[in-house]
């Protein structure tokens, strides 16, 4: 049994998706059962948790043989690190519990470092924390930025002709995922055979991407000029916060664009492999952009 928590995400749909057309047997974790039936119709098991709740979440797991997981960020939350560092206890303890041989865990491109890399920090956690835990394998499936992430900006440079970018410069090459990729990736990982206790995979699209190249592609298909733009790094914070995130969650990304402007949010140098996803940004922002 292959538990999946996160299971109504892009990434955990689609991991659950792939497994069932493998014949694997998934325990789909829900926090809202309203959302099951799609999940019955693939022949899922149900487990209705929070992931705030470790009582719940030990049930959950509890006798998979694999559990994959990812951490919710809750960006309007006051405290954004210090929730998810109590987020991560939670899930630890569950996992520590329940015992599962095999752990998958969605992580980010730059969690190798333990410093100045804001909302990243919470996956040198997650990685820290899990290292500790008593399993005989460990899957740390670091994933690029998701190409999805650029939505909003999508849509606004489709209406101004402009693309506020975070990036600088603008010619800067992005790792970047499409969410659906990793999520394909996450269930290989977990039908392939393992021999090794601990496993680093960077997951990132066929290529990496500018954000003249993101202006360019929405141009392409609004058929509309669209020029990327440079955002002064003194107007992030404000900016995030007028997109709706809190005050503490804006400031880690604001700490988050600067360590990718210095190149430290990247693979980690002769450690794990890259796994490469197949969908291009062109075909994500063109579905985002006839949503």
């Amino acid at each position: 049994m292959h538990a999946i928590l996160g299971a109504t995400g892009k990434v955990g749909r689609t991991t659950i998706a792939e497994l069932r057309k493998s014949g694997v047997p998934v325990r789909a974790i829900l926090r809202d059962g309203s959302k099951a039936q799609a999940f019955l119709e693939l022949g899922c098991e149900i487990a209705i948790a929070d992931v705030h709740d470790h009582r719940a979440l030990t049930a959950a797991f509890e006798g998979a043989s694999a559990v994959q997981i990812i951490c919710p960020v809750d960006v309007r939350a006051a405290e954004a690190y210090s929730g998810m560092r109590r987020l991560l206890d939670c899930l630890g303890e569950a996992l520590s519990a329940a015992k599962p041989r095999t752990i998958l865990a969605i992580s980010d491109y730059g969690a190798q470092h333990s410093s100045g890399t804001g909302v990243t920090l919470i996956f040198h956690a997650l990685e820290a924390r899990l290292r500790q835990l008593e399993t005989e394998r460990l899957i740390l499936l670091r994933s690029a930025e998701h190409m999805e992430n650029w939505a909003r900006l999508a849509k606004v440079a489709a209406e101004s002709g402009r693309l506020p970018s975070f990036y600088h410069p603008l010619t800067k090459l992005l790792p970047t995922i499409s969410a659906f990729d990793v999520g394909s990736i996450a269930a290989e990982l977990l039908l392939e055979k393992q021999d090794a206790a601990l496993r680093i995979v960077h997951a990132e699209g066929p290529r990496r991407y500018t954000p003249s190249d993101v202006a360019a592609a929405i141009g392409s298909l609004t058929g509309r000029d669209v020029a990327a733009q440079p955002l002064p790094e003194t107007d992030w914070q404000a900016a995030l916060m007028r997109a709706g995130l809190s005050e503490d969650y804006a400031g880690l990304l604001v700490e988050l664009y600067a360590a990718h402007n210095a190149g430290r949010i990247d693979v980690e140098r002769d450690v794990g492999e890259i796994r490469r996803g197949t969908t291009e940004l062109m075909e994500v922002l063109r579905r985002i952009l006839s949503a």
